[in-house]
This record gives C-alpha cells, sequence and structure tokens, in this order.
C-alpha cells in the first residue's frame, strides 16, 4: 500500500510517503522553493517523495490531505457571522482566497498528480493528522495523546488516547480560544513574525522577568483545571482584522507593539517571560488533565506548540508521565506524515509494530547527494576542495572545530521538521565564549540573544544535563548540571539583570559550555547515537577524543530568513556569502581561505535575497 500525505495551503506545506507502513520520504516544500514557510501546493516535495521510492503518481493508492477543507471553511463562515458586521474586508480577502483555491483541493490533488493517478483521496481532520503523527511513529504501544495549535477546523488543542494501530480524540478545546493564538498573539506584540517568531519569543523569555503573568491570568485568560482556557477576545483582534491584538491589549501592556527590528526593549522581555511562564502552566495543566482521562504511561506530542521546548521540558520534569515524545516536525508539515499514517492504520487496519527507537529514523527523511554530484557541482564553480575517506574526514574534521573553526555540514538525508539534527548543520567548539555571538551576528545574521543547541554523544549526557531521557530531536530543555557551571560575581549578575545591550548579557560564561548555555542555566539539547547519526557520532566522538569535551553546537544550516539548505548549491552559496570558516560536503572539505573572494555587494545581494523574519 503506496500512500502520500500532504499538508499544503496554510503554513509549511509538505509532503510524506509510507509505503506498506513505512515512512519512506518526508520534507517541507520551502527547501526546494527556498521561501521560507512556502504554503503552496507541494509539487516539489511529492515528486521527491516519489522519486526516492522509484515511483509513479499511478502507483499510489491515497492521497491523504491533512485536515478537512469544508470543515475549516465553515468555521471561517460562522466566525464572520459571530463578528458582523466587523472584519468584512479580512473576511472578503479569506472568501476570495478559499473560492479560487482551498475548496477546490481534491480537483487540485488530481490535478497536480497527472492523470496517471486513480487513486482515492481522503481528508481526516487536523488534530486527527496531528495525534496520528504523534502516536503512529512513537516508539509506543499505548501513550496519551496532547495536540496543541492555533487552529485546525474548530478544535485548537485535543487530547487523547493511541492504542495499538488506533487513536481516539477524547476532548478538544474549541476556536477562537487557543493556546498557540495566545502564544502567537504575544509573539506579533513583542516585534515578532506570527508562525515564525514564536521561537524567538521562548528564547527571549529567560532575559526578563515573569511580572505580566498575574495581570494576564487575571484580564485576558481564564486558566481551567483541565488546561483549557478561555480567552477575553476584546484583547484580540484575530478573528476580525488582520492583526493579533487590539488597542485594549496596548493599553494594557503600556503602549502598541514593537516594530519589527526596533530595539528590544525591558517591556518586551518581561513580556515573554510572563506569557512562557502561563504557557507552561497551561501545558502541564493539560498533561496532568491527559494522565487523568486516559490512565496512560507515556506521552504523546504534537502540534505546534509542541514545537516549545521550554514547555515540554516542564512536562518531563513533572514526573507525570513516565516518557514522552514529540513529532520532531510538530507543527503543520508533521500532518502530511500522521495524515499517511492515520488512512494505513486507522482507516485501512494494518498493524502497527512500534520500535523501541521510534519509527522516524531520526527524521533523516530527505534528499541526499552522492560524492560524484558534489564533486561535479564543485569542478563547474571551480572551487578549491579536497577528498577524505570517512574516518580521515571525521578526524580532519573534529580538529577544526577544536581549533575555534565554523564549519558547515551536509551529510546524508536532509533533516524532515524544523530542526537541524546533523545533516545540514552549521557546528562548532561549545567550549568557547565567543562562539555564540560570532554565529548570531557574522554567520547567522541574527539576533545576539538567540541560544544556540548542544549536541551531546548520548551515552555523556548525564555528566552535562539534568535529562532523564533521550533527546534526538532537539525538542527538550533541560539545566546544565551544577558541577558544569561558571559561578558569576556580582557585577556580572547586575548585567545579567538589567543591562539593555543583550549582546553583553550573552557573553557572560555561565558554564564550561558557554556557546550552549543560555541565561538562565538551560540548554535545548539534542542527544546523538550511532544508529541513528552514524557520522555525526562519530564526529563528536573524535572530538571527546581529542578535547575531553563531549558536546559540539548545532544549528540549522542557513542564514536568518532562509530555510535550511538543500543541495550542494545551497549549501555553497551560503557558505560563500557568510562568515562561516570550512564547508564539509560529503567527503569533501572546502576551506574558505582558498576560495575565490566574495565580494561585499554580493554578500548583501544574498542576505537581502530572503527577507529576515
Amino acid at each position: 500500500m503506496k500512500i502520500i500525505g500532504i499538508s499544503a495551503y496554510y503554513h509549511d506545506s509538505a509532503a510524506a510517503l509510507v509505503v506498506d507502513g513505512e515512512i519512506t520520504a518526508a520534507v517541507q516544500e520551502e527547501r526546494f522553493t527556498r521561501m521560507k514557510h512556502d504554503y503552496g501546493f507541494p509539487v516539489k516535495a511529492i515528486d521527491f517523495c516519489l522519486k526516492n521510492s522509484s515511483l509513479r503518481a499511478e502507483d499510489i493508492d491515497y492521497v491523504v490531505f491533512y485536515d478537512k477543507p469544508l470543515l475549516k471553511f465553515d468555521r471561517l463562515i460562522e466566525t464572520y457571522l459571530a463578528y458582523a458586521p466587523r472584519g468584512f474586508i479580512s473576511f472578503s480577502k479569506g472568501m476570495m482566497l478559499w473560492l479560487k483555491q482551498k475548496l477546490l483541493i481534491k480537483s487540485d490533488i488530481r490535478k497536480k498528480l497527472g492523470p496517471g493517478f486513480s487513486g482515492k483521496i481522503v481528508f481526516p481532520e487536523h488534530h486527527e493528522s496531528h495525534a496520528a503523527s504523534a502516536f503512529l511513529p512513537s516508539p509506543f504501544e499505548e501513550a496519551a495523546i496532547l495536540t496543541i495549535d492555533g487552529v485546525g477546523e474548530w478544535a485548537t488543542a485535543s487530547i487523547g488516547k493511541g492504542a495499538g494501530n488506533r487513536i481516539e480524540i477524547l476532548k478538544e478545546m474549541k476556536f477562537p480560544h487557543s493556546l498557540g493564538l495566545l502564544y502567537s498573539a504575544f509573539t506579533y506584540f513583542t516585534g515578532f513574525r506570527v508562525n515564525s517568531g514564536e521561537y524567538k519569543l521562548m528564547g527571549l523569555a529567560p532575559y526578563g522577568k515573569p511580572v505580566y503573568a498575574d495581570m494576564i491570568k487575571e484580564k485576558i485568560v481564564d486558566i481551567k483545571s483541565d488546561g483549557s482556557i478561555w480567552m477575553d477576545m476584546s484583547y484580540f483582534n484575530y478573528c476580525t482584522g488582520t492583526k493579533m491584538t487590539s488597542g485594549k491589549f496596548d493599553r494594557l501592556f503600556g503602549g502598541p507593539a514593537r516594530d519589527t527590528e526596533s530595539q528590544i526593549t525591558q517591556r518586551e522581555m518581561d513580556l515573554a517571560a510572563s506569557i512562557q511562564l502561563v504557557t507552561e502552566e497551561i501545558m502541564v495543566k493539560m498533561a496532568r488533565h491527559a494522565k487523568e482521562i486516559t490512565g496512560c504511561r507515556n506521552l504523546c506530542l504534537a502540534g505546534g506548540v509542541a514545537l516549545n521546548c521550554v514547555g515540554n521540558g516542564k512536562i518531563l520534569k513533572e514526573n507525570i508521565f513516565e516518557k514522552i515524545w514529540v513529532q520532531p516536525a510538530a507543527g503543520d508539515a508533521g500532518g502530511a506524515i500522521g495524515a499517511a499514517l492515520f488512512a494505513y492504520h486507522q482507516l485501512l487496519g494494518m498493524e502497527r509494530k512500534p520500535r523501541q527507537s521510534d519509527t522516524q529514523k531520526g527524521s533523516l527523511l530527505g534528499i541526499s547527494y552522492n560524492n560524484d554530484e558534489i564533486k561535479a557541482f564543485f569542478d563547474k564553480q571551480g572551487a578549491v576542495y579536497s577528498y577524505f575517506e570517512e574516518k580521515a574526514l571525521v578526524e580532519k574534521v573534529s580538529g577544526l572545530i577544536a581549533a575555534g573553526n565554523v564549519i558547515g555540514w551536509f551529510h546524508g538525508r536532509m533533516e524532515f521538521g524544523p530542526r537541524a539534527l546533523g545533516a545540514r548543520s552549521i557546528i562548532g567548539d561549545a567550549r568557547s565564549v565567543e562562539m555564540q555571538a560570532k554565529m548570531n551576528l557574522k554567520i547567522k545574521y541574527r539576533e545576539s540573544f538567540r541560544p544556540f543547541a548542544p549536541c551531546i554523544l548520548a551515552e555523556d549526557a548525564d555528566k552535562y544535563f539534568d535529562l532523564s531521557c533521550e533527546s534526538p530531536y532537539m525538542l527538550l530543555v533541560a539545566p546544565v548540571k551544577e558541577e558544569q557551571r561558571i559561578p558569576v560575581d556580582e557585577k556580572q549578575k547586575e548585567i545579567m539583570a538589567s543591562d539593555p545591550d543583550l549582546r553583553r548579557r550573552v557573553n557572560i560564561p555561565r558554564s564550561q559550555i558557554p556557546a550552549v548555555t543560555h541565561i538562565d542555566y538551560s540548554a535545548r539539547i539534542q542527544t546523538v547515537d550511532k544508529d541513528r547519526h552514524g557520522r555525526f557520532y562519530e564526529l563528536i566522538r573524535s572530538f571527546r577524543e581529542k578535547t575531553g569535551c563531549s558536546v559540539i553546537i548545532n544549528t540549522s544550516f542557513n542564514i536568518r530568513g532562509e530555510p535550511i539548505v538543500c543541495s550542494p548549491t545551497d549549501a555553497f552559496r551560503c557558505f560563500m556569502n557568510c562568515e562561516m570558516d570550512v564547508l564539509v560536503l560529503e567527503n569533501y572539505i572546502l576551506m574558505k581561505a582558498d576560495q575565490k573572494v566574495v565580494d561585499n555587494e554580493s554578500r548583501r545581494k544574498y542576505i537581502e535575497e530572503f527577507k529576515l523574519d
């Protein structure tokens, strides 16, 4: 049985292919089109999935779209009628888009796949797709399922139960009351872009104090004991307008939203800390209620809010469940995998066999390139490169990291989901005090406060972090161990508490691995094991042999505003147009000092090509 799952038209379009229950490929459309969060129909992603398994459209039995467009259309109509005549302009724009495109999805699918496709088209509900993406690839035979996002058709969060090859949705929270939209409202108000800047808000939170948390709970959101919420919609404008918040919201927090790219003030830091604390409280209450009504020992998470790795870490720390598993592509893109697996197991009743390490294959499900393809590209570019066999390559690169170089690392199949997991990564020495600022400002071209993730050999994780389980998908935050921390003096404490220049706060070393230790002594951890990560594992192991340290920095291979690199062309352009030192493409190493110099005008045009978010 060959099934394609699709997410499209809303945010992060993607396609996934499931063949006889196995996830053989999954990729976001943005990686090919180079348009970040591309929401168009995933033509290129589908084409890759088919070619990767040597299939054609006529070989596909089912195409499964990740939600029900008609039910979502029903919500659009009912929302407008509830608020009419307010929001007519917003409604009319949305209506035109629906009438032109989204209500014709079935015919669009057949048109895009071509006349060869004669299979069936299926439409599960949005949160069914999320729940399926959370449970069905997980390592659990039985688990509670918690899905939280902005909104699907009507549901904004759900609690379900997975057992064997089936999932059941037990409880839902409905629009307009939504934890995802609440968090996005604060994302907008603090000057970041909705649907892409939420992780920035999470990263900013430790710099502030949650002084607004009580006000948020008193004025804006009523949190019930089961984690459901009721929001005072007079503070919000997303039901009727083009902005997330209203004038009443502005007045409550002392003025209008921060202008994008303007200086971040203490107000934004404190707002970030406050909404993060409120979000964690809600997530924990939802998780406790999921435990109460399912009785399960394990928890699976999906939906955009499940990318809030600080909240995930809080659930883990509370010991509500024995184990948790988070879908690596927890947002809409992951709905493509969920939709395909939902059809295979739930609708067709096919057997499911959980594996100890899950069936997501490290989420390394995208395209790969061989050495011959890479060499041909380099020769065409006139690049200067050296070839290394695997063991020699690992030795060479680990030494370059230890010497303070920043490396672009490109190996194997590309990651599915928003995190770079060692296939399309920029890596460096976590022991370096200057590395975080260097990577943020000179390579990623992004805000200085943004933290980087540590990659740690799985067997050494407990030497550095208070983490009770593996974290192969970089979706858990945990504290750095006390013995790894560096005490700060009184002057440094004063800077950390109030200096408006975030760069000064960032540059205060807090541990033996300062480049990956956030201001609150936390870290967003990726545990690296040999089975999932192969060469990447060997690289870190070689670095440990040279330095005694099992931790390196890992961040996505891209500049701000650009999707993660997909092809050798993408990687080479990024490498040449930022201040990276070394590029590793499969078995080839390029040193920046050996390459033709890129002039500043070319670099400026490259950076401006991607609209910075």
